[in-house]
C-alpha cells in the first residue's frame, strides 16, 4: 500500500517572544500560514516492524535523526502499532530556511499514517503528539492560518488572510533556530502587536495586515547574518507591501497584491539571492 501527503511550507506573519520559561524554552506568540511550496511524501506499507526514511537532498539525515521518521516512531508508539513503513520525502522546501520543512514533513507522516493504518486519530491528537517532535509540527497538523502559543504547540485558527502573493528569498546559508534564541534580550527586541495582526486578518485588511506583520527574531539574526537584512532592504525598496523574516530565518517573506509585482520584485532579486520563489496563500477559506 502507497500514500501520498503534501507538506506545505509555512510563513510567519509574525513572532513575538515573550520571555523565558523555567523548563528552558522561550514563550512565543506566533502567527503563522500556509503556502503553496510544498514537499511531496510518500508512505509505503512494509514488512516487519521497521521504519526507514529517506530523503533526495543531502541536507536531509536519513535515519533517526529525521523528524519524519521521529513521527513515525511517536505515532507507533502511541497507538501500539506492529507494522512497518517506508518513508520517502521530495524535497521542495529550502532546509534550514524558517519555512518548517522538516516539521511540516513529520505532520505529512502523521497525517498519512492515521489514514494507512486506520487509526481514526482527530487533527487534535495529532497535532498534540506532534508537539512532542517539534514546536511548528502542531500548526503544521492543520496547513491553515492559525496563532501558536506556549513554545508553538499551543494552536487556535484564525481567520483566512486576505488573498496575495508571496515572494520567498533565502540566501545560501542555514541558521540554527536553538542559536539564535540563545542570544535574545528580551528588553532589546521588537514585539509586534499580534492582536492588531488577528484584526487586520478578520476585516481582510491587506494594507493593516502589511503595516503590522513582524518579527522578534530579526534584530538577532541580522547581527549574525548582515545579509539576511539586505535581502529584507531590497524588498522593501522594490515595493513588497509588507516584509518580515520568516521563523528564525533566514528566508525573508514579502507579500504583495498582485501577480505583475510579485514578478518584477522575483527578478529584481534573482541575481543578489540564491533561492527565489513567488508563492500563494493555501488558505482560501
Amino acid at each position: 500500500m502507497v500514500l501520498f501527503e503534501r507538506a506545505p511550507a509555512k510563513i510567519n506573519l509574525s513572532l513575538d517572544v515573550l520571555g523565558k520559561r523555567d523548563d528552558g524554552y522561550h514563550e512565543v506568540e506566533m502567527i503563522m500560514t500556509a503556502v503553496d511550496l510544498a514537499d511531496r511524501v510518500e508512505l509505503y506499507s512494509v514488512y516487519g516492524d521497521m521504519i526507514e526514511v529517506s530523503a533526495d537532498n543531502q541536507y536531509v539525515p536519513n535515519d533517526e535523526r529525521n523528524l519524519a521518521y521521529k513521527a513515525a516512531l511517536a505515532f507507533k508508539n502511541k497507538y501500539q502499532i506492529n507494522y512497518g513503513v517506508r518513508i520517502e520525502i521530495e524535497k521542495n522546501i529550502p532546509v534550514s530556511a524558517g519555512l518548517g520543512g522538516g516539521s511540516s514533513d513529520a505532520a505529512a507522516v502523521l497525517r498519512g499514517l492515521n489514514r494507512m493504518w486506520s487509526v481514526g486519530a482527530s487533527l487534535e491528537e495529532l497535532a498534540e503528539l506532534g508537539a512532542s517532535i517539534g514546536s511548528d509540527v502542531p500548526f503544521c497538523i492543520y496547513s491553515t492560518t492559525a496563532l501558536g502559543t506556549g513554545h508553538g504547540e499551543k494552536i487556535r485558527e484564525l481567520a483566512a488572510p486576505p488573498p496575495c502573493f508571496v515572494i520567498l528569498a533565502k540566501p545560501n546559508i542555514g541558521i540554527s533556530t536553538r542559536s539564535i534564541f540563545q542570544k535574545i534580550n528580551i528588553d532589546e527586541i521588537m514585539h509586534p502587536d499580534t492582536n492588531e495582526i488577528i484584526r487586520a486578518l478578520e476585516e481582510k485588511n491587506f494594507s493593516n495586515l502589511c503595516a503590522n506583520i513582524g518579527n522578534a527574531l530579526e534584530t538577532v539574526t541580522f547581527s549574525l547574518c548582515p545579509n539576511v537584512q539586505h535581502i529584507k532592504e531590497r524588498m522593501v525598496q522594490a515595493g513588497a507591501s509588507g516584509v518580515l523574516m520568516s521563523g528564525s530565518g533566514p528566508t525573508v517573506a514579502g507579500l504583495v497584491e498582485h501577480y505583475s509585482k510579485a514578478k518584477r520584485i522575483y527578478n529584481g532579486l534573482r541575481g543578489f539571492c540564491d533561492e527565489v520563489y513567488i508563492v500563494q496563500l493555501l488558505d482560501r477559506r
